[in-house]
């Protein structure tokens, strides 16, 4: 789909099928990028202060979540498909890797500590930011993904 000396990595396609969100170095650093599957240059979204990584686009259609790296510390975001609007959820030594519920309306990724018992473990948050919490898993744990909705 892509043919440019970047690395181009972590494609997710928007909910129709026709898009695809995907991070490259194309920029000189890691910035998010959307283009239609059918072909046709990618366009960058990711505009604000750091490197951003790992997009994900939501099962509305309507967001798409990322990992952002800037000030010695790592947040998981959401922006509008366009890039606009972007806002951060949460911010530690290191959260990364989001996935979406099925309705769209909560995120879930991975946190690791700072310091020996920095074992990794899995976060939940609304897309307003305000309820972030711990998933009790009892054991460390981290790469969450959601199932397909049960009948």
């Amino acid at each position: 789909m892509t043919s440019s000396p970047s690395i181009d990595t972590a494609p997710s396609f928007s909910p129709d099928g026709r898009q695809i969100v995907f991070e490259s170095d194309r920029s000189g650093s890691q910035q998010i990028y959307t283009m239609p599957v059918a072909g046709d240059a990618p366009k960058r979204i990711s505009f604000g202060n750091g490197r951003y990584a790992t997009p994900v686009w939501s099962p509305r259609g309507d967001l798409i979540a990322f990992t952002k790296q800037g000030n010695g510390r790592f947040s998981i975001g959401v922006m509008r498909t366009d890039g606009s609007e972007e806002r951060l959820l949460s911010a530690s030594f290191l959260d990364e890797g989001p996935t979406w519920s099925p309705n769209g309306r909560v995120i879930m990724f991975a946190r690791e500590t700072q310091g020996p018992k920095g074992a990794p473990s899995l976060y939940s948050v609304d897309i307003t930011g305000r309820n972030l919490s711990p998933l009790n898993l009892g054991s460390p744990a981290s790469d969450p993904s959601w199932g397909p909705v049960q009948p």
